[in-house]
């Protein structure tokens, strides 16, 4: 298997609404974006990877071919990848796999997403249609009429993780990640949510779906988000910076809650983390990784994810909040880019965003933002039902 690294990365801004561009047209921009950045033409590119998540976001089945044909891709062989809030890391896995295994030198890898295109124009409402078309991810036989959400079957695994762990986390501590993340995205040029919020503003804000308040949650997003994937041999011709992807993990839960042996925990994700150490040669992830970017949909998993990639014990994740581990000035910081919380969910580019974010670090271009001679990152991509998949992806820079 051959190695491979990032050779150009690049994101969009992250809005709550792009009126002025298609999704193809927010996939444009950024292709124009890590084009420039790798320092190549689209002549360079032998295959593409595509990021999209939901049909009913785009109003379009197959919307990677549109994206393809407007990018000016044609007809280079291209796949899409959909695994709910896990698509961008899948994607570039994907993209990972097509030049590791020789089939590719120079693979692009797209995230895009327009989940507010997704409107009644008769009623005149954008929200419910885009969790109506987020549910269909749900059984649709037994949970789908019984109002399950996104919010309301996290919110189930941060209760069994309380009820394991003698409530932990706790409320406060799950305000201390809002407060945070929304913080780190002040410094974000690109992130949709930039705030300074006090814990008492996220305890008091209004419930969404116990423990879970407003700022506890995630906003959708548009946006896109790109990486150019290279075999060694050009990567080394190509740029004089590349970042290595050195491990990858990924793994798939049960979809049937009462299948699994556990909620307290995130089994995909542990499994996903152990795979990536493993292939990137770590044997302890608190001390050898400089940065991560965490899947925080919710406040709550994002303290479960400390945990779930072995960055401290079970049941412990709400002390590295506590003692300002995962701060920015802490020895593990988390989500500098203000994580999906604080940037965005542009769920098919979120992943490949938070990917931009540790590449940035790890060549010291970050800006106020940076992690001092910061020399290995991971990134970790969830989704579908209570974390059914899991991308685990280890990134560093040549020493």
């Amino acid at each position: 298997m051959r190695r491979v690294a990032i050779i150009g990365a690049a994101t969009t801004k992250f809005k709550s609404r792009w009126l002025d561009r298609t999704y193809y047209e927010l996939a444009y921009d950024v292709t124009k974006e890590v084009l420039a950045d790798a320092g190549i033409g689209k002549d360079r590119i032998d295959s593409c990877v595509y990021g999209m998540y939901n049909d009913l976001f785009a109003r379009q089945y197959q919307p990677d071919l549109f994206a393809h044909d407007y990018i000016g891709m044609a007809p280079r062989p291209a796949v899409r990848v959909n695994t709910g809030g896990a698509t961008g890391g899948s994607a570039i896995r994907m993209g990972m796999a097509e030049v590791a295994s020789g089939m590719s030198d120079v693979t692009l890898v797209l995230g895009v997403e327009k989940c507010n295109d997704c409107f009644n124009y008769e009623a005149g409402i954008t929200t419910p249609e885009v969790l109506k078309s987020i549910n269909y991810t749900a059984d649709m036989t037994y949970e789908f009429p019984t109002g399950r959400t996104a919010a309301s079957v996290f919110a189930l695994a941060v209760i069994a993780h309380q009820e394991k762990y003698g409530g932990l986390p706790t409320r406060e501590q799950m305000a201390k990640v809002s407060v945070k993340n929304h913080r780190n995205a002040v410094k974000n040029p690109v992130a949709q949510s930039p705030k300074l919020l006090t814990v008492e503003d996220v305890i008091n804000a209004r419930m969404i779906s116990y423990p879970f308040g407003f700022y506890d949650n995630c906003l959708y997003t548009e946006g896109a988000a790109a990486v150019i994937l290279a075999s060694e041999d050009v990567a080394r011709k190509l740029c004089p910076k590349p970042i290595w992807i050195t491990g990858v993990g990924a793994a798939l839960d049960w979809a049937f809650l009462g299948n699994r042996p556990n909620l307290y925990e995130f089994h995909s994700s542990r499994e996903a983390a152990v795979r990536a150490y493993k292939m990137a040669g770590i044997t302890n992830p608190r001390r050898e990784i400089d940065l991560a970017e965490l899947h925080d949909a919710f406040t709550g998993t994002e303290i479960m994810a400390y945990e779930d990639c072995l960055f401290c014990e079970p049941g412990e994740g709400g002390k590295l909040i506590d003692q300002e581990v995962v701060e920015p000035w802490g020895d593990l910081p988390v989500n500098l880019s203000g994580g999906l919380i604080g940037c965005g969910h542009a769920v098919g580019a979120t992943g490949i965003m938070q990917t931009v974010e540790v590449v940035m670090h790890l060549r010291g271009e970050a800006g106020e933002r940076q992690v001092k001679e910061a020399r290995r990152g991971l990134v970790q991509s969830i989704g579908g039902i209570a974390n059914a998949w899991t991308v685990v992806l280890i990134l560093e820079k040549e020493v």
